[in-house]
Formats: C-alpha cells, sequence, structure tokens
C-alpha cells in the first residue's frame, strides 16, 4: 500500500495567488490531485501547506488527517517531503508524489504507475512517468528510500535520490504532456487550460 503525498506548500510568487486553488477542468488544482490520488493502493493521503494553509483549509474541505502543516516551508519543496514523512505509518510500500504546480495528470496514469511499481519483481525503488524523453510526475519512492529522502541536501532535493538510483528507476511511457507542464506562471495556466 502506499501514501499519496501533495505537495502544496509554497509561496506561489510568480502565480500571484495559491496554485492549490486555481482552476482546473470545473475543480481546483488540489481537488483535481485528491480525485487522481483515489486508487484501491492508495491507503493515506498527506497534503502539505504551507504560507496560503488557512485560504486553502477556508476554500476547499479537507479532513484533518490529510494535513500536514510544513512551518519550514522557506527551505523549499524537500522540507514539505520530510514533513509528510514522519507522519506515515511504518507499514507502507512506498510514496507517490504529487506536485501541486503539475496538476495535469490522470487517474489513469496513477493507475500505470502504480501498477508498473506493484507488478515487477524485484520491485523498482522510484517509478516515473516520461513524456517523449523527458521523466516527469507523479513519482514513486519505495519505503526503503525514505531515510535517503530525509538526509538529502535541501539544496538539490529528491533529485539526488532518483539520480542515486539510476538502474533502480522504472520509467513508465506516456502520452499526457502534463506529467511535465510546471504551472509556475499565469501562461501556464493558460497552455493546461486550453489543452
Amino acid at each position: 500500500m502506499l501514501a499519496a503525498v501533495i505537495l502544496s506548500g509554497g509561496a506561489s510568487q510568480r502565480m500571484g495567488s495559491p496554485k492549490a486553488l486555481l482552476p482546473y477542468r470545473g475543480k481546483t488544482f488540489l481537488e483535481h490531485l485528491r480525485e487522481v490520488s483515489t486508487h484501491p493502493q492508495i491507503r493515506e493521503r498527506r497534503i502539505v501547506l504551507g504560507p496560503h494553509a488557512e485560504a486553502i483549509r477556508s476554500a476547499v474541505p479537507l479532513p484533518d488527517s490529510e494535513i500536514v502543516l510544513n512551518p519550514e516551508w522557506e527551505k523549499g519543496q524537500l522540507s514539505s517531503i520530510h514533513a509528510a514523512i514522519r507522519t506515515l505509518p511504518d507499514d507502507l510500500d512506498g510514496l507517490i508524489l504529487f506536485l501541486i504546480d503539475h496538476p495535469a495528470v490522470s487517474s489513469s496514469l496513477v493507475g500505470q504507475l502504480i501498477d508498473r511499481f506493484h507488478s515487477e519483481n524485484p520491485r523498482p525503488r522510484i517509478a516515473l512517468p516520461k513524456y517523449k524523453d523527458r521523466r516527469g510526475h507523479p513519482v514513486i519512492f519505495a519505503s526503503s528510500l525514505f531515510p535517503e529522502l530525509l538526509a538529502a541536501s535541501m539544496e538539490r532535493g529528491a533529485r539526488d535520490v532518483v539520480w542515486s538510483h539510476a538502474s533502480e528507476v522504472a520509467e513508465v511511457p506516456t502520452r499526457e504532456e502534463g506529467c511535465v507542464l510546471n504551472v509556475n506562471d499565469p501562461e501556464a495556466l493558460q497552455k493546461i487550460q486550453k489543452a
């Protein structure tokens, strides 16, 4: 079983408003990612919030059990991963990591990643989508990598862990360009809304 971790702890300075509350296909980014992270193999969900926590909680009804507040959000994305991992039970196979600025992914892609992670023997320690020649999100990390994620450099983040395990990465080919689209500004938002 897996935990779904949705990172929404940044300041959204370039966008000018919380990315979690931006519209995508009739929902907010956060509502969409909560929906696509519903899968029989996902037992836990954690949504990591930072400076916009109050506004997000006011706009999107979230169970208290899913919310993780990251008081160190200014240290960057890895600090939010740390905050989430510290709240997870010990008996999980891993986590699937969603970024709030990569909302344009589908339930189908999530299912393909989970199937690949659980079906291979030996099981890959990392599974991620690949669009053309680019790796994207969401990314599955096996629980055996949690200590490395917790010890990783704040500057280089989770990428260091991926690079350190190059031979243990399962790439899942996809036609979903959304897995590589980083929505950080209004122009990028328009692109995914028109797609």
